[in-house]
């Protein structure tokens, strides 16, 4: 099959059953082709909808988003996870500001040295936005390729990855090279799907070496993973006259930069710490588990009333709020959620 071809028989299936309506085509401008697909790196469409246009509102332009705090960034990125995400988001608005005049640049090697945005994301902003000739291979599209090739190996070797980012590049139409990247994310999102993938709808099934197995599934190969390791940690959740103890997390790591409780190694002693405290009651509270792409967090909450003339002393990072007040902040979702049961009276 002809790299003419196969863009050809692609663009045809767009023209029919591409997206064209979603919120960040309309209109189509750089700074909404960007934060729509930073918001879409290894996140679902469906899911990115509601967040995109809460944050378009506040956050209408470039310039609007460099002036914001990392807090308030983080409070709409709230809940959508991949939280380095939202803060290389900012930190990439407030360079553009500086240097780039509050603009997307029109440069792929601009576009590169961002916070945030690798080789796919660029790709996707100079043909999205700027109708520039440049490949992607994002999830959907690694997908596609590998299976229309069959490809025997995992694709996250560095050999097998050069390859299909030479396969991209040969395939990239001459002309509307906007609806093609388009209609490459469409095919991988709504047909080419990684499980029970509707290979008759597709307009490729002809030369797709992957169906022609009858396995089109099995591709692409999966990495043999292990399993996930388990960490275990206790949260200290100190109330006090309807109150409660909130502390920044360090920029580095899980939640980087969000509200949470205080946090103390599963191990260590209770008695040292409740004994700076005068503490009226204590509730052990259910055990949450949270998956992270790479580990098992296994959190064990504890409440502790502490006594209403009681003064804790806290650090720049610790504050003291109310409930309702609390849910306005920064918060992972475990966090935001059982907040939220301590305001319904659930523990």
């Amino acid at each position: 099959m002809s790299e003419k071809l196969f863009s050809q028989q692609l663009l045809a299936w767009f023209d029919q059953h591409g997206r064209k309506n979603l919120p960040w085509q309309q209109p189509a401008t750089p700074y909404r082709v960007w934060l729509s697909e930073v918001m879409l790196q290894q996140t679902q469409v469906s899911t990115v909808i509601p967040y995109f246009q809460r944050f378009v509102v506040r956050f209408p332009d470039i310039r609007s988003l460099a002036e914001a705090s990392t807090d308030e960034v983080l409070q709409y990125w709230a809940g959508l996870g991949y939280y380095a995400r939202g803060r290389n988001l900012h930190k990439a608005a407030v360079i553009m500001a500086q240097q780039h005049n509050a603009a997307i640049p029109e440069n792929f090697d601009a576009l590169l040295a961002l916070p945030g945005i690798g080789r796919s994301t660029a790709g996707a902003i100079m043909a999205l936005a700027f109708q520039h000739r440049y490949p992607i291979l994002d999830g959907n599209v690694k997908r596609v390729l590998c299976r229309f090739t069959a490809e025997p190996d995992w694709p996250g070797q560095k050999n097998i990855e050069t390859a299909l980012w030479q396969l991209a590049e040969s395939l990239l139409p001459e002309r509307r090279i906007n609806a093609y990247i388009q209609a490459q994310m469409d095919l991988g999102a709504t047909v080419c799907t990684r499980s029970k993938p509707d290979c008759h709808c597709c307009p490729l099934q002809t030369n797709c070496l992957g169906r022609q197995t009858g396995k089109p599934e099995h591709y692409p190969v999966r990495k043999k993973k292990p399993a996930l390791p388990e960490r275990h940690c206790r949260w200290l959740i100190y109330r006090q006259s309807e109150k409660i103890l909130l502390e920044k997390r360090p920029e580095k790591g899980i939640w980087g930069g969000m509200w949470s409780f205080p946090e103390i190694n599963i191990d260590m002693p209770m008695d040292a710490i409740l004994a700076r405290h005068a503490v009226d009651d204590m509730i052990d509270l259910t055990p949450i588990r949270h998956t992270f792409t790479h580990f098992r967090l296994q959190i064990i909450p504890l409440l502790i009333d502490i006594n209403q003339h009681d003064q804790i002393e806290t650090n720049d990072n610790q504050q003291w709020v109310t409930i309702t007040d609390s849910l306005s902040l920064a918060l992972p979702a475990p966090v935001n959620k059982l907040i939220q049961k301590l305001n319904r009276g659930v523990t």
